[in-house]
């Protein structure tokens, strides 16, 4: 593998709103809670006109009817919401907002449909990245190796939104997507590393592309052909350098223990996803657009 490679920037107009993603958090449950951090407010998704207020560090629970939700908390009656479709707010822009015993970032949208809810988190494409990259990589390997990943994570969320549109949200909090873990999962080193990539992608004929990623692939990653049956030009088989770690995923795209060890020999996240990624470009999102 080259040591120096040429790296291509690009300013890549993307339209999408500042809070970005949608994340699903909670699917078809009968009642979910959720507390925030500072006061705000329990507004209708349609109107935006604020239904009651919340008070802090309060639990409230959530129950989908068949045509409407019910909230209470421990100390109060059942308020009965004549709307299926809730967004949760707190007044501080900086504040959080628990659900799953989790704490987030940006806004909760609550959707009732007969009875079952949808719970997604509303947030921003950064504040998103900062909460899965601690979850996908050890905080504590080589920046490189960090850096590479947040730039993977960003790139997989931007190239798959609409992936889950008809269920509300673009992206699952878990493995089907990138398992995101909030605020609290949050590092010193990974939030660095996101930081010093703010914006940066990976594209293929000037289309972000979706960085698939996994732990590692035993010595030899699997091109996108042989493990889909689907011919993916910057998704080719190369040798992983992940040797000592066995196979663990699905072995197509970046390695994560093949992105350490090489970080560990020298190589900076360009290269790392350069090479991972065949003929793939890097380019920068414009900051008046998304953040």
């Amino acid at each position: 593998m080259k040591r120096f490679i040429i790296l291509l920037f690009f300013i890549f107009l993307f339209t999408q709103p500042a809070n970005a993603i949608k994340i699903g958090l909670i699917q078809n449950e009968s009642k979910a809670y959720f507390g925030t951090a500072t006061e705000g407010q329990i507004v209708d998704t349609c109107t935006s006109k604020q239904i009651m207020p919340i008070c802090k560090l309060t639990t409230y629970e959530v129950k989908g009817k068949r045509n409407h939700i019910e909230i209470r908390t421990e100390d109060s009656d059942k308020v009965k919401i004549e709307t299926n479709k809730i967004t949760i707010r707190t007044f501080d822009s900086n504040s959080y907002i628990c659900v799953k015993q989790k704490w987030y970032r940006g806004t909760i949208h609550i959707i009732n449909n007969e009875g079952d809810l949808t719970v997604i988190n509303d947030v921003g494409i950064e504040d998103y990245v900062r909460g899965v990259t601690p979850a996908e990589m050890p905080s504590s390997w080589n920046m490189e190796a960090l850096k590479a990943q947040a730039i993977a994570v960003r790139s997989y969320a931007i190239a798959n939104l609409g992936k889950h549109g008809k269920n509300g949200f673009d992206l699952t909090d878990d493995t089907q997507d990138q398992v995101y873990n909030g605020v609290l999962a949050e590092t010193q080193a990974t939030n660095q590393a996101v930081k010093e990539t703010e914006g940066l992608v990976l594209t293929y004929d000037n289309k972000i592309i979706s960085t698939m990623y996994s732990a590692s692939a035993g010595g030899q990653t699997k091109s996108a052909l042989e493990a889909w049956g689907n011919d993916i030009p910057y998704l080719q088989s190369v040798k992983s350098f992940d040797d000592e770690t066995g196979k663990r995923g699905h072995g197509v795209g970046m390695t994560q223990y093949g992105a350490k060890n090489l970080a560990d020999m020298g190589y900076n996240a360009y290269q790392i996803l350069a090479y991972f990624y065949t003929g793939a470009h890097f380019a920068k999102l414009n900051p008046e657009i998304y953040k």
